[in-house]
């Protein structure tokens, strides 16, 4: 099983060959094998950083609406992947943990494995788009200074996330914590579950 600072690095790996050409319409070129944990992880994060950048042009304020909801229509799609590789990746780790007996008062995390190495998907991009306002040239001191701080704070919660992941592994590997997995059973994009969609 794969700690978090190798999930970490990976995250890198996707950041860095996404901006490569930064475009949200350039095709994914996973570098790992296909049945691995570190494709799963690679595509993940590459779903991360197109989302991310979906974001930042919806919301450029003289966006032509139709182009504005076709990219709305994008990121709904790309939440519902991110979901479903999330709910692949927990899967597979409950399959290694299915050995494992819980001891007895065994707790419940908050949340999955999975779920927490999104949050550190996402932490890696804040920290890569952070670094560059830091060390923008065409914006101010103010700016910079105030975007390092931001950085700083960033950096710390990513060894925070770090040692809790790596935590919860270890707990949820000796049996101090049992894991169950919960579908997010999203209703808006389900036609038999959004009344908008199953009453017309």
């Amino acid at each position: 099983m794969l700690n978090s600072k190798q999930c970490f690095v990976i995250f890198e790996k996707s950041i860095a060959a996404y901006h490569v050409n930064d475009s949200v319409d350039q095709l994914l070129n996973n570098p790992f094998p296909e049945a691995s944990i570190e494709n799963l992880l690679f595509r993940k994060n590459w779903i991360d950083t197109v989302q991310w950048h979906l974001e930042d042009i919806i919301r450029e304020p003289s966006i032509d609406p139709v182009r504005a909801l076709i990219i709305k229509r994008r990121i709904d799609t790309s939440n519902q992947e991110r979901t479903d590789l999330v709910e692949v990746i927990d899967n597979i780790i409950f399959r290694e943990l299915q050995h494992v007996k819980a001891q007895l008062g065994a707790t419940i995390n908050t949340e999955t494995p999975g779920w927490a190495i999104d949050r550190l998907s996402i932490l890696a991009l804040k920290i890569y788009h952070m670094n560059i306002e830091a060390n923008r040239e065409d914006a101010d001191e103010k700016h910079r200074t105030s975007c390092n701080n931001k950085l700083q704070v960033l950096l710390e919660q990513k060894n925070d996330m770090f040692a809790s992941i790596d935590q919860l592994l270890e707990d949820l590997t000796a049996g101090r914590k049992k894991m169950k997995l919960y579908k997010q059973m999203k209703m808006y994009n389900d036609p038999a579950l959004n009344p908008v969609l199953y009453k017309n």
